[in-house]
C-alpha cells in the first residue's frame, strides 16, 4: 500500500488541524506534542507504548494523548492500519471545558491513552470530515469541539454544569436570536451569541435545540437561506447575495436554498419573473 500522511490545518481555530494517516512499515519515534492528541483507529491496529505501558488500538478505539505526553506509535501485526487524528490546542480545550464545566487541571490530563467510547469516537470522526468540507464555519466547528470537550470532562471525572441561568429561559434565547438576525452577514461564534444571551455555552447549546428544534449552525444556516430568498425576490444576483450572507460560494448558497426550497435561486427568479409578466 501507499503509505500517506496528510495535515489539515482549521480555517478557523488557531492551532487546531486535522490528520489522516494510511500506514504499513512506517513506525514513530518517541515523541510528544504539545496539543491534546485525540484520534480513532479506522483499519488495522495501532501499536503504541505510552505510560510505561504497551498499548493496541483496535478498529473503534479512541486514543488520547495529553499535551507533552509521551508516546511512540506502529501499524500492528504489519497490517495497513488508518487513523484520524485532531489536535486541538491544550488552551482552547481548557478554556472550552471550564466554560461547560468543573474540571481541575489534573482531571484534564486524563490516566489512560485508549478508551472504547462510541460518543467520543463519532465526535472526533465527525469534525474530522467535517474540517474537510470547504463550507465549514467558525459556528459549526465551535460547536464540534464544544462536544469534544463534554467527552473529556465526562471521561476525566469532572462535572458539567448544573444547568443555572439567570433571567427567564425565553427571554434569553429570543436575545440570541435577535442578535443572530442583526448579523447574519457576519462570522457567528458560539461565543459572540452566548455573550449577547447572557448564557454559558453548555446551557445555550442544549436549550436552543430544546427551543428551534435545532442546532445553533442550523438555525443560523436556514436564517441565511430565507435571508437569500427576500434578497433574490428583490432582484439581487445569486452571487451577490451568497457574499453578503456569508455563504462560502455561489454553490454553497445553490446547495442549500435548494435544500429548503427545491430549486435553485436561478430557477426561483425566473418563476418570479415569469409569474410577474
Amino acid at each position: 500500500m501507499q503509505e500517506q500522511f496528510q495535515y489539515l490545518p482549521s480555517q478557523h481555530t488557531d492551532g487546531l488541524s486535522a490528520f489522516s494517516a494510511r500506514m504499513k512499515e512506517f513506525s514513530y519515534d518517541k515523541h510528544a506534542h504539545e496539543e491534546y492528541s485525540i484520534g480513532v483507529t479506522r483499519k488495522g491496529r495501532q501499536d503504541f507504548f505510552s505510560g510505561g505501558a504497551y498499548h493496541k488500538s483496535n478498529v473503534g478505539n479512541v486514543m488520547i494523548f495529553n499535551p507533552e505526553q509521551v508516546h511512540d506509535g506502529c501499524a500492528g501485526e504489519r497490517s495497513a492500519l488508518e487513523y484520524e487524528m485532531l489536535y486541538i490546542p491544550q488552551h482552547t480545550l481548557m478554556e472550552m471545558m471550564q466554560s461547560l464545566g468543573q474540571i481541575t487541571p489534573d482531571q484534564a490530563r486524563l490516566k489512560q491513552s485508549l478508551f472504547h467510547d462510541e460518543q467520543l469516537r463519532h465526535q472526533v470522526l465527525n469534525l474530522s470530515q467535517m474540517m474537510r468540507q470547504p463550507t465549514l464555519s467558525a459556528l459549526e466547528e465551535e460547536a464540534a469541539l464544544l462536544a469534544i470537550a463534554q467527552s473529556i470532562i465526562r471521561l476525566g471525572g469532572g462535572s458539567l454544569n448544573a444547568g443555572h441561568y439567570h433571567g427567564r429561559k425565553d427571554t434569553l434565547l429570543l436575545r440570541a436570536k435577535e442578535y443572530i438576525l442583526s448579523n447574519l452577514d457576519q462570522k457567528l461564534s458560539v461565543d459572540d451569541i452566548c455573550q449577547a444571551a447572557n448564557m454559558s455555552k453548555f446551557h445555550f447549546i442544549r436549550l436552543f435545540n430544546e427551543q428551534f428544534g435545532m442546532t445553533p449552525h442550523q438555525y443560523v444556516l436556514n436564517c441565511r437561506v430565507n435571508r437569500a430568498k427576500q434578497a433574490l425576490e428583490v432582484g439581487d444576483k445569486a452571487s451577490d447575495v451568497a457574499i453578503d450572507l456569508g455563504f462560502a460560494d455561489v454553490s454553497h448558497l445553490n446547495r442549500k436554498f435548494k435544500r429548503v426550497f427545491g430549486i435553485t435561486p436561478h430557477q426561483y427568479q425566473r418563476q418570479l419573473h415569469i409569474s410577474n409578466s
